[in-house]
C-alpha cells in the first residue's frame, strides 16, 4: 500500500476508525478483532480511536482497549501500526456527547488512554472538539505540556476550523501534525481546512469519510457520479469515494470505519487505485 507521513511518520494512505466497533451495534469482539487484523494484513498501519468510543456510561476507553487486545493479538507484525487516540469528547451514556477542554483533565484523559494502550507514549494524540467554556490555546497548550513531557509522541485537533490549526499551530511551537475533521461526498465543509493544511504539509484525516455509519451504504444513491466512476474503473463506490479524497492533496488520510472484515479490505484497495484528473474533477464537481 502506498504511504503518506503524519509528522514525518511514515503510514498507510488508508487507516481505520475504530468507532463502529464500541457503539450501538457494534459486532461481538471476534470479528471486531478480525477487522483490525484484516486491517493489518492489507497493509494498514493507521488505527484512530477515542476514549469517548464506547456505548455505556461505564466502559470508557472501550476501543482504545479492544484495539490494544487486537494488536497483541497479531504478534510483532503490528509493530509498525501508529495508533491515535483522542480526548476532550465524552459519551456519558445516555447517546449524548459533552466536552471538556480543562487542561488538567486532558492531561488526566491522556494517560488513561496510554495505560489503556499498553504503550509508555501515545503515537498521536488529538484534542478531540473544541470546549467553548475554555480557551482554545489552554486545551491546546495541555497537548503541548503532553508532547513536552514524553507523554505523547505526536499532537493533532480535530473538528478545527482555520484559524484553531493556526492557533494550534502557535501553541505547539510548530509541531502540529495532524488535523482530523469530517469531510466526505456530503460534508465538504471541511474543504478549507483541508487546502489550509495542504499548504502547510499537515495531514488531514477526514472522519466519517464515506459519510458516516448511517449513510454509507446510500453513497452510490445519493451521489451517482461516484457510482459512475466506480463502474469505468471496476471499483466499488466506497474505494472511488476514497481514491478521490487522497487525489485530493498529497497530505490527506482517510480513515473509514469499519466493523467487517471485508469492508476495510476493500477500502484500503482505495490506496493503489489511480483516478484520471477528469474522473477527480467529476467527482469533485
Amino acid at each position: 500500500m502506498h504511504q503518506r507521513t503524519i509528522g514525518g511518520h511514515p503510514v498507510s494512505a488508508i487507516g481505520l476508525g475504530g468507532m463502529p466497533m464500541s457503539i450501538e451495534g457494534r459486532p461481538d469482539e471476534e470479528r471486531s478483532i478480525a477487522t483490525i487484523h484484516a486491517a493489518i494484513d492489507a497493509g494498514v498501519t493507521l488505527v484512530d480511536t477515542a476514549d469517548a468510543y464506547h456505548r455505556d456510561a461505564n466502559e470508557v476507553g472501550h476501543n482504545e482497549e479492544l484495539i490494544a487486545r487486537a494488536l497483541r493479538g497479531y504478534g510483532s507484525g503490528a509493530d509498525g501500526v501508529l495508533v491515535a487516540t483522542k480526548g476532550g469528547h465524552l459519551r456519558p451514556g445516555d447517546g449524548t456527547w459533552t466536552r471538556n477542554g480543562d487542561p488538567e483533565y486532558l492531561k488526566r484523559a491522556a494517560k488513561e488512554s496510554a495505560r489503556r494502550l499498553g504503550v509508555d507514549a501515545i503515537g498521536l494524540y488529538q484534542f478531540h472538539r473544541p470546549d467553548p467554556s475554555v480557551p482554545y490555546a489552554d486545551s491546546v497548550g495541555a497537548i503541548r505540556d503532553l508532547l513536552d513531557e514524553g507523554v505523547i509522541r505526536m499532537a493533532g485537533i480535530s473538528n478545527a476550523d482555520v484559524g484553531q490549526i493556526d492557533e494550534a499551530r502557535e501553541v505547539l511551537g510548530g509541531r502540529l501534525a495532524s488535523v482530523q475533521n469530517q469531510f466526505s461526498p456530503a460534508f465538504r465543509s471541511s474543504q478549507g481546512e483541508l487546502e489550509h493544511c495542504a499548504e502547510l504539509g499537515i495531514a488531514f484525516l477526514p472522519w466519517s469519510p464515506l459519510g458516516g455509519i448511517k449513510n454509507a451504504k446510500d453513497l452510490a444513491a445519493r451521489h451517482g457520479v461516484f457510482q459512475e466512476v466506480a463502474d469505468e474503473v471496476g471499483a466499488s463506490v466506497h474505494r472511488v469515494t476514497l481514491a478521490w479524497q487522497l487525489a485530493l492533496a498529497p497530505v490527506v488520510i482517510p480513515i473509514p470505519g469499519a466493523s467487517r472484515p471485508e469492508s476495510i479490505r476493500d477500502s484500503a484497495g482505495a490506496a493503489d487505485l489511480v483516478l484520471t484528473a477528469d474522473q477527480v474533477a467529476r467527482l469533485s464537481a
